[in-house]
């Protein structure tokens, strides 16, 4: 099993090939070719590689596969005692990336 965790828009993800995963907004075209180059973990089925910050020998090939909205969340905001009351809705913009490969250098 081949795995690696990667750092993306401020976040880390486990992924693996194969699989598709929600990243926030990629401003590219759909159908464009994507590579992930800040690698912090590779296991390469049993083979651990830990990278000080990052793993330079390695990139993850992903694909865009589409734009979409995540779900919608509720911030409410009230003061007490004052009648004062904010209702507001977000929906964050994400981007569906299919990881392809993971080439070792």
């Amino acid at each position: 099993m081949k795995y690696a965790i990667v750092e993306i828009s401020g976040r880390q993800f486990w992924i693996e090939t194969g699989k598709y995963y929600d990243f926030n907004r990629i401003p590219t075209e759909l159908g464009d070719q994507v590579t992930l180059n800040r690698v912090l973990l590779l296991n390469n089925d049993g083979d651990v590689l830990i990278g000080k910050p990052y793993l330079e020998s390695v990139k993850i090939k992903g694909k865009i596969l589409e734009h979409l909205r995540g779900k919608k969340t509720i911030v409410y905001k009230m003061r007490p005692k004052k009648k004062t009351r904010k209702k507001q809705g977000h929906r964050q913009e994400l981007t569906r990336v299919f990881i392809e490969d993971i080439i070792i250098n």
